[in-house]
């Protein structure tokens, strides 16, 4: 392949096989190959026709979608150069890209349409969306042409794609990859046979990273490879993807996987200590059978465990980051293969690999073939050298930046990665730190802030630790696990941590030791791929300090500081309107993902009726009790209502719908209403019976004021809930024709927990009421109890 303009070629010689598989919250969208390539055609040159110049650049600015990548093919068949971008992006990063990529045109949504604008997006530029209604004149769809005209290709030295760093260091770098970077490191890591015609890949990455573009999109549509695209990229729709989607290989990076160890691992906790217990036993077991005899009863013991999850995964892919040899250990004890490669945006992006089964997981893997490495003479007193690589992968040098590009380049053209490493006997690549995060310390100490933030992450109490240089000190900040509970006294947080960091320090080197922390609530600065943005850690350590995160700080964490996963899922337009509303409904306090609804929102049992209609009218989705009965924080809550199906009209309204309660109601829950039987009657009034005559003798009740009791029709009676003797007191005052029509709202927590309660509340004609979660229910049941008179 010598420019990715023939991949629509390739494509369409797959013919009516599925290219792009999406799932939908309501159904499934299928892509075949020839539809794709032919829709791509048509837009190319209905591009052309609206006046798309070739090399112009154009920004793509969306969620993953058939739509995006629909685009993106025929950005390149026209010969524009796409430039992807991360939606996710702060303002001011994007407000550079913006400006340093001169896009002239820009294929997004109308959401984020409206925020270009606010950024200065020129008013001359030509928007087209992917998400417009179908009299939009934006609408993508308005640019297929009707008669298709090819373009000429393009010399392979030509820009092919303009990505921008994912910004560790500073402000995002713009990359120009050619035509011969991609189709060299396509070529070579398709070679390497990691993909089949026969498999379904699920890519839980946004595709604007050059890791998703390369060897997931177009790696899979060059061999025919169907990709499953989830409806968004939360864990609760990759695992519909995995599952409905029958994915064989999944592409993803190492936060993706601690993601999923830790998901089993909470699931074995759920069962008790014992389940827990066995299970780490049993993986552990596994771990040592394959790492010393070869010997995979990971394949066979977690057999039932891997088909509740992914039950058609044959191997995983990790790259993007470097993928620590313990995690993968983990996942091949867990019975899957697992392979790893390195590499940089600038390389297009592979550099080395080690497929799976080699079980080289303590190295970065050998070269791709067209790649040469080397390394340089290690700095003075350092044990290691930079890693330098050479091939036609690699890019030519930054936009705009001269210096930069100097400064990335051997004399002998040998492009500097920045990481440091050696090369074993057998080739392949070892990885110890970035030349960048060396800390050198005011002793003249070389610290890597690895092996610190290494060792500090084993505390049980520790979720994240920054490590940084502070006043010619190593100062950390740190990230206590999320304890809902012990947010409300600080003095125990830090108490805890304390111990924890002291305990911690005495396993460390005196000069690895650290002169001071800071606690902070809010995640470490990431990029998409979960790399420590380490610029950003001073500013913060300096904020953490000065006003002490943990008890104080309020407003929205802002997107771009959230984990990984949390801003996948704000790319859901529902869940980042709720995002929005409860930033507008709780500005006093501060809000996260992680925010615990109740202890730091305040959201008790009677706001979670108030909460389900105003999220109804600012977000059009309506949280059923069931959704309420899973969601603790507010990433339960954004994850709920990003799977929630939208609603229209009053029929959906929840005070509408009490107009018909024994709808809202299950029909477990009607049976509570039902009148009943003869037995059952009869036994009922032995119980009121036997109540009045204990309430009349053990309190001395006298009733005034029965005659004023209506003789007919539906009323209700509220005590003034001074004890749980209420409802007793009021069943002995009411005469006996009004106790066979009376119904009573009797708590879950007591009334209902056993058989014996259950029963005793059938005589007495109870209907359960949840405090908790059963807003809706509860208030039905009441409306159709008086319905019913």
């Amino acid at each position: 392949m010598n420019t990715l303009q023939t991949l629509l070629q390739t494509v369409a010689a797959h013919g009516d096989t599925p290219a792009l598989i999406a799932l939908r919250k309501r159904d499934t969208e299928v892509w075949s190959c020839t539809r794709l390539a032919d829709r791509a055609r048509q837009l190319a040159s209905g591009f052309a026709q609206a006046g798309l110049l070739p090399s112009t650049r154009v920004l793509l600015i969306a969620p993953n979608s058939p739509e995006w990548i629909v685009t993106c093919l025929a950005l390149l068949a026209a010969t524009a150069v796409p430039v992807p971008v991360d939606a996710q992006l702060g303002d001011n990063e994007l407000r550079h890209v913006l400006h340093d990529s001169a896009a002239t045109w820009v294929v997004t949504t109308q959401t984020l349409a409206r925020r270009l604008v606010v950024l200065g997006l020129s008013p001359t530029a030509t928007v087209m969306l992917l998400d417009a209604t179908e009299d939009d004149p934006r609408h993508w769809r308005r640019y297929l042409a009707t008669e298709v005209r090819e373009v000429a290709p393009p010399p392979p030295t030509e820009v092919a794609v303009l990505f921008y760093t994912s910004g560790t260091t500073g402000a995002p770098k713009g990359v120009p990859l050619t035509h011969r970077n991609l189709t060299t490191n396509l070529d070579a890591f398709v070679a390497l046979g990691l993909l089949h015609a026969t498999d379904r890949v699920l890519l839980p990455l946004p595709l604007h990273h050059v890791y998703a573009f390369t060897i997931g999109m177009l790696a899979s549509l060059t061999v025919g490879a169907p990709l499953v695209m989830p409806a968004s990229l939360t864990g609760p729709e990759i695992l519909r993807a995995l599952q409905y989607g029958q994915v064989t290989a999944l592409l993803g990076v190492p936060r993706f996987y601690e993601a999923l160890v830790a998901a089993i691992e909470a699931r074995m906790r759920q069962r008790g200590r014992a389940v827990a217990a066995l299970f780490h036993g049993v993986l552990r077991l596994c771990v040592e059978a394959q790492r010393r005899f070869g010997l995979r009863l990971g394949h066979w013991l977690f057999a039932p465990l891997r088909r509740r999850i992914a039950p058609h995964v044959r191997v995983v892919a990790s790259a993007g980051a470097a993928l620590s040899p313990a995690l993968a250990w983990q996942l091949e004890g867990l019975g899957w293969q697992v392979g790893s490669g390195y590499g940089l945006t600038e390389t297009s992006p592979i550099l080395t690999f080690y497929p799976p089964g080699s079980a080289r997981h303590d190295t970065a893997g050998t070269p791709i073939a067209g790649v040469e490495l080397r390394i340089a003479e290690p700095e003075k007193d350092a044990r290691y050298g930079e890693v330098l690589a050479k091939g036609p992968n690699v890019f030519a040098g930054y936009l705009h930046l001269p210096d930069k590009t100097a400064r990335a380049f051997t004399t002998d053209g040998y492009f500097r990665t920045g990481d440091i490493g050696y090369l074993d006997p057998d080739g392949y690549l070892h990885l110890v730190g970035r030349a960048s995060d060396m800390i050198v310390l005011a002793g003249g100490e070389n610290i890597r802030p690895e092996i610190v933030e290494d060792a500090f992450a084993q505390g049980e109490h520790i979720r994240e630790v920054g490590v940084l240089e502070h006043e010619g000190r190593l100062v950390a900040l740190i990230v206590p696990e999320p304890d809902p509970t012990r947010w409300h006294a600080g003095e125990q947080v830090e108490e805890i941590i304390r111990t924890e960091v002291e305990q911690l320090t005495r396993t460390l080197p005196s000069y690895h030791r650290l002169s001071d922390y800071a606690l902070t609530r809010d995640l470490l600065p990431r990029t998409r791929l979960g790399k420590l943005r380490r610029h950003l850690l001073t500013t913060r350590y300096g904020q953490a300090k000065q006003t002490g995160n943990l008890p104080g700080e309020s407003g929205p964490l802002p997107i771009t500081q959230m984990a990984m996963e949390d801003q996948q899922l704000l790319e859901d337009a529902t869940a980042q309107r709720v995002w929005e509303w409860l930033a507008q409904r709780f500005p006093d306090v501060r809000l996260t993902p992680g925010s615990h609804l109740q202890l730091d929102l305040g959201i008790d049992s009677l706001a979670w009726l108030h909460l389900t209609l105003e999220l109804r009218m600012a977000a059009n989705v309506d949280v059923t009790e069931d959704a309420i009965s899973r969601t603790e924080t507010v990433r339960d809550l954004l994850r709920e209502v990003s799977a929630a199906e939208q609603v229209m009209g009053e029929g959906t309204d929840p005070l509408a719908r009490l107009r018909q309660p024994e709808a809202v109601l299950s029909a477990h829950q009607r049976q509570w209403l039902e009148p009943p039987g003869v037995l059952i009657d009869t036994l009922g009034s032995g119980l009121f019976t036997l109540n009045r005559l204990l309430m009349r003798w053990l309190f001395r009740l006298t009733v005034h004021g029965q005659a004023h009791l209506p003789s007919s029709g539906p009323f209700m009676v509220t005590p003034n809930h001074l004890s749980l003797l209420d409802a007793l007191v009021v069943a002995a005052a009411l005469p006996t024709e009004h106790l066979r029509h009376t119904y009573w709202g009797g708590w879950t927590g007591i009334l209902f927990t056993n058989w014996v309660m259950r029963a005793v509340s059938r005589l007495a004609h109870v209907v359960p009421i949840d405090p908790q979660r059963g807003s809706l229910s509860n208030l039905a049941f009441a409306v159709a109890a008086l319905q019913r008179g």
